[in-house]
């Protein structure tokens, strides 16, 4: 049975992991989103092409890759998912919050994409919207209820498709602008500050990166894991970003369905958008599947079919409410995260079967509910400008700071 159900209360045995390339495609299929390419045309806008954008997508994306990297040894070393890795830091009912949180997170980004991938045909086809949200919500949750495997190949599939269409606009972008240097002298129609882009390039794939375990739980080895994850974020999130934003730039729109449009490739891109959407859309899925199984104890096809309808039913309404989702979004995951890499570390040295009964000692563990809320407090708090602007930065590192006090020499 738990074959069937992708080993999602279980470790993931080493016959059933998976090597470098299988893991990277998978992190490059679920980083190569389309909504990343919207934050990129958002941050295109608001930044100098050079040097202030490039600095504020690297910045973001070596902050994920740290974060996710980190995350992703953990799952690597023990095959633990997300949702296991929280029952082992918050306890077995503590953490039915962070993964509820985590769930719902997911099924908001699925909504966001099914209404990405709804928009562009509609502006293709004139299809109506509402026709289309339901038909690419089904299809979508069809393919994730088969399972990692079939994330796997539509990765395959999904990760030239979008570089060629990414590669294909930001070449149409500098083309019709009349060449790099033109763009680059452009000023930003909307300014914002560097903590502002930095936290939103953080917050764009926060939840995603929170979630990284999940998937390279599979990995066969921690550094397999470690060096997949890298290379999703640092490669293949940046690349959405600077897609996004040459395109934003020379078109002055940040809708990624405006921008293919206006550039006369929205026909053409139709396809390799879906597929784009496609295989983050079903990442997002199965992971949000994951912790309402962890949560519920239902299968994880039938959560996972739940949060497809969910996710359906919302996705007009979390589409037109994107930003603010993701100002929420860097607020309140980040601390999770700093916690379960606490967790992982201060008993990375005590044997497998030790390890592992920590999943089942604690009902609640109350050096990470300590944990969270001066994170999330701090994170609210951060200034403006200056070294400490970066939000979610400063939520991850007091929260795993915090973790380690109350553990060890508080709550011991």
């Amino acid at each position: 049975m738990e074959k069937h159900d992708d080993f999602s209360q279980v470790p993931v045995p080493q016959e059933a992991r998976r090597g470098f390339w299988s893991m990277s495609v998978v992190m490059l299929g679920y980083t190569f989103f389309a909504a990343s390419m919207w934050v990129g045309g958002t941050l295109g806008l608001g930044f100098r092409l050079f040097p202030d954008l490039v600095i504020v997508i690297l910045a973001g994306n070596v902050i994920l890759g740290l974060y996710g990297g980190l995350l992703g040894y953990a799952s690597s070393s023990t095959g633990l998912s997300t949702h296991m890795l929280a029952r082992r830091a918050f306890g077995r009912s503590g953490a039915a919050l962070p993964s509820l949180l985590l769930a719902l997170t997911q099924i908001g980004w699925f909504g966001v994409g099914v209404s990405m991938f709804a928009y562009a045909v509609n502006k293709l086809t004139g299809i109506p919207l509402f026709p289309l949200i339901a038909v690419g919500g089904f299809m979508m949750t069809l393919t994730v209820v088969i399972g990692f495997s079939a994330l796997e190949w539509i990765s395959r599939l999904a990760v030239p498709a979008i570089l060629i269409l990414g590669l294909w606009s930001m070449g149409r972008a500098v083309g019709d602008f009349g060449g790099l240097a033109a763009l680059a002298a452009v000023e930003p129609q909307n300014p914002l500050t560097f903590s502002t882009g930095v936290a939103l390039g953080v917050g764009s794939f926060i939840s995603g990166a929170t979630l990284t375990p999940d998937f390279i739980r599979f990995a066969k080895s921690r550094k397999e894991g470690v060096s997949a994850t890298v290379m999703g974020f640092a490669v293949g999130n940046s690349l959405m970003f600077f897609f996004g934003a040459l395109g934003a730039v020379a078109t002055g729109l940040s809708d990624t369905a405006e921008v293919l449009a206006a550039q006369g490739l929205l026909g053409a891109g139709i396809a390799l958008l879906t597929l784009n959407i496609w295989t983050t859309n079903d990442n997002a899925l199965y992971a949000s599947g994951l912790g309402l199984a962890s949560i519920s104890g239902m299968s994880r096809r039938m959560a996972t079919i739940i949060g497809g309808l969910v996710g359906t039913l919302l996705a007009d309404f979390l589409y037109n409410n994107f930003v603010g989702w993701l100002n929420f979004l860097s607020i309140f995951i980040p601390a999770i995260g700093g916690i379960l890499i606490s967790d992982f570390l201060l008993d990375a040295g005590k044997s497998k079967s030790d390890f592992m009964k920590g999943l089942t000692i604690r009902k609640v563990n109350w050096a990470a509910m300590a944990a969270w809320p001066p994170a999330v407090a701090v994170s609210m708090l951060s200034p403006a400008e200056g070294p400490l602007c970066v939000a979610p930065l400063n939520s991850i590192v007091v929260a795993a700071a915090v973790y380690v006090i109350m553990k060890k020499y508080v709550l011991k």
